[in-house]
């Protein structure tokens, strides 16, 4: 004989969840707006600024002291106002705003509906661990995706800018921060995969 019951909460944990509900839906509206004031401004093309990241020992300025001399330093990042954007500028950059929105909108979207399984009493299901693992490689691939889009933005503005002059960072995915998420991302996956085939089991007994 099989049980599907499901276990209380206590209240302290409801209004938690309920919390990171309201939280997670702020985040949504807020990064979708601010995204989509950026699209207008990158689809205007005209002063818009630009964060661009260069590659310090190929970029060094000159900095200046409160003695009047000055030492030079490597140029890591700096935002740069280009006066008018190309095509292939605004492209890629409109791409990576919108990529941004769905990522964050998946995302939030799935742990919702996994809180609101949680405030139901039911953590552990075949469910769940696919809304865990599809906010998980939404995540992964498409913050990666916004990484690949801005460097296209920021690399064909300096060139727009500078004639090619300067040689600014080339397009890449910080690989540290990519390997933990993913880390993250695989153990989260593993141990709703297990609960759920403990929960399974156990219920199997019952």
């Amino acid at each position: 004989m099989t049980s599907t019951k499901t276990r209380a909460i206590s209240l302290g944990d409801r209004g938690a969840l309920i919390g990171f509900c309201i939280a997670g839906v702020a985040i949504a509206a807020y990064i979708t707006v601010f995204s989509i004031i950026r699209i207008i401004e990158l689809a205007r093309g005209v002063d818009v600024p630009v964060l661009v990241e260069f590659i310090g020992s190929k970029t060094p300025v000159d900095l200046p002291l409160s003695t009047g001399d000055s030492i030079s330093v490597g140029l890591d990042s700096a935002v740069i106002t280009a006066p008018e954007l190309p095509m292939i500028a605004i492209v890629p950059g409109i791409i990576a705003q919108i990529a941004q929105i769905l990522t964050i909108v998946i995302v939030i979207g799935c742990l919702i509906l996994l809180a609101r399984s949680v405030l139901a009493g039911r953590v552990f299901s075949r469910r769940n661990t696919v809304l865990v693992a599809t906010a998980g490689v939404t995540g992964l691939l498409g913050f990666a995706a916004v990484r690949f889009f801005d460097n296209m933005l920021a690399n064909a503005t300096v060139a727009r800018i500078t004639g090619n002059g300067v040689e600014n960072a080339v397009i890449s995915v910080e690989p540290f921060t990519f390997v933990l998420a993913a880390f993250v991302f695989a153990l989260t996956s593993t141990v709703f995969v297990i609960g759920d085939r403990l929960q399974r089991d156990t219920e199997g007994l019952v």
